[in-house]
């Protein structure tokens, strides 16, 4: 590195909207409006022009032409002042479509990185969309020669071997990369060992935002090429820090603990879906049980009082602990509060089919409640948001057309141990809900006396299996080789297998872990293995 001029460099960890090219414009030039004066590189993330991920979007040549006049014109606003590297959607005169990183500067687009590995994987499937780059080369910048890349080429050694070998003086990673747990840590020692391989230091920005199941936590840092930390941006939300360049201070850095990230998680995720999608609210039922109540809360955190409507659909087997508990949360939230009694609609539907019994009596109920809330969302415009959980939706304890109604879920991916636990923790940050409503035994109330342990094994030995079974992809016969009854795992089994075409009709909802239903776990619903 020969010039030792010191450079600053803003990381704009903004929040954009997949398909919002002129609004994301906008506030790509806002930020470089309001830190012109006191930067010399405005780094943005991954595809923020077009929003990530845009999906098959980018098959449409009249997308990817929007947002590359949309790129040339932010180049054109931007050529009195600082550079600026942001990420687009491109085709090149090949007329390959590519992720491209973006070097703007005097009023031009300068140079062009299209990225080079294509993640195909998980929540990812660049590969049916984009075509691969090439290897990129530095740009020369202020005395600099700056090594910019895309997420992906970053956690494999071959890109940084290369802008190593070319004289790079500094790495820039563009990232799109969504929340799980632990995935700081796991990004941290990505970029380190790519930091460590090539003795060059590194700015990584990532994006902030919901994006239908995906929240992009931000947590955009930079690093020494000693690998000691030099920045961390907070989690979760929209920050433009200026940072120099060589760095000039080396930072200690804790996250926040894992209940606060999770549940920042599923707030973001959840504000920006009803937004982002122009819902005026949400409406939700309210049974007095810990699913309902952990939702409610979340909605109005995330979304203010005043856009969260709660209401409790009590039947003849609804306790008087429900009602009560429920009320008092509502009272507590502020939020509107009303009560229908389904009763009249139990009625109806038994002197229509005057046969029913046994589960379907039970179901009518939850589907009498699911029609109330979608005629009120037709009615009102408040979104219905459904309060079924991952151990819940794992196993087919849901109701398709009753309590699965709605068109998102926040708490899809979160097993029903975490959600004691979460809703623990909100407790202990501010007191809003009953503790009844964590202490009492779950129940759906579909029959007298009902309680969750009848049909269900205790959740800590049933969120334990399941785990085994989607997250860690183990067997049968492996998850019974750790101590589990045999038995209890076999039916459990059979349970997760026999809901995957309820799953397929689920809301979506917020993602947290590693193999979340859907994109990530892709299971046949005809399907005769038995995973022994």
């Amino acid at each position: 590195m020969k010039n030792q001029t010191p450079m600053r460099i803003t990381l704009a960890q903004i929040n954009p909207t997949v398909g919002d090219v002129d609004g994301n414009a906008s506030k790509i030039l806002s930020v470089w409006n309001e830190h012109r004066d006191d930067t010399h590189l405005v780094v943005c993330s991954e595809l923020i022009l077009s929003g990530y991920q845009p999906e098959d979007l980018v098959l449409h040549d009249s997308f990817i032409q929007l947002c590359m006049d949309n790129a040339h014109d932010i180049a054109d606003k931007t050529k009195n002042g600082p550079a600026l590297i942001i990420s687009s959607p491109w085709i090149n005169d090949e007329k390959l479509r590519q992720n491209c990183a973006l070097f703007i500067h005097e009023g031009e687009v300068k140079a062009i990185f299209p990225k080079y590995e294509l993640p195909n994987y998980g929540v990812f499937d660049e590969i049916r969309v984009f075509d691969k780059g090439e290897l990129p080369t530095p740009v020369n910048y202020m005395g600099y020669k700056l090594g910019i890349a895309t997420c992906e080429d970053f956690w494999f050694p071959t890109v940084t071997k290369k802008l190593k070998d070319d004289g790079a003086d500094l790495l820039i990673s563009l990232n799109g990369s969504p929340f799980e747990l632990g995935k700081d840590k796991k990004r941290q020692n990505i970029v380190k060992a790519r930091v460590l391989e090539s003795n060059l230091p590194i700015i990584y920005v990532n994006q902030v935002g919901g994006q239908d199941e995906i929240v992009y936590d931000g947590g955009s840092f930079a690093v020494h090429a000693n690998g000691d930390l030099a920045h961390h941006s907070m989690f979760f939300f929209e920050e433009c820090e200026t940072i120099n360049f060589p760095f000039d201070q080396t930072i200690d850095y804790t996250p926040p603990d894992n209940n606060r990230l999770v549940y920042e998680c599923l707030k973001l995720g959840l504000h920006d879906y009803v937004t982002k999608n122009g819902f005026p609210g949400v409406l939700l039922g309210l049974s007095g049980g810990i699913d309902s109540a952990l939702s409610a809360v979340i909605a109005v955190d995330a979304l203010g009082a005043d856009k969260v409507h709660c209401v409790m659909m009590p039947s003849p087997y609804t306790s008087q602990e429900s009602l009560d508990d429920a009320k008092a949360l509502a009272e507590n939230l502020s939020c509107r509060y009303d009560i229908m009694n389904i009763k009249p609609a139990m009625d109806a539907y038994e002197n229509m089919i005057p046969d029913m019994n046994g589960v379907a009596l039970e179901n009518i109920q939850s589907r009498a409640r699911g029609m109330a809330l979608m005629a009120m969302s037709n009615t009102h415009g408040y979104m219905v948001l459904s309060t079924g959980n991952k151990s819940e939706m794992a196993v087919g304890y849901a109701t398709l057309y009753g309590d699965m109604c709605g068109g998102y879920n926040v708490l899809k991916d979160v097993y029903k141990t975490e959600v004691f636990e979460l809703s623990r923790w909100r407790n202990e940050q501010e007191f809003v809900m009953p503790e009844n409503i964590i202490l009492r035994p779950p129940s759906a109330e579909l029959r007298p006396d009902q309680k969750d342990e009848d049909s269900l094994p205790d959740y800590e030995i049933l969120d334990a299996i399941l785990e085994s079974f989607i997250e860690k992809r183990k067997s049968t016969s492996q998850i019974i080789a750790e101590g589990y009854d045999s038995k209890t795992v076999h039916m459990i089994r059979i349970w997760l297998d026999r809901a995957e075409y309820k799953r397929r009709q689920a809301a979506p909802g917020v993602k947290i872990t590693k193999n979340s239903f859907g994109r990530e776990r892709r299971m046949p619903i005809t399907n005769k293995y038995e995973n022994a």
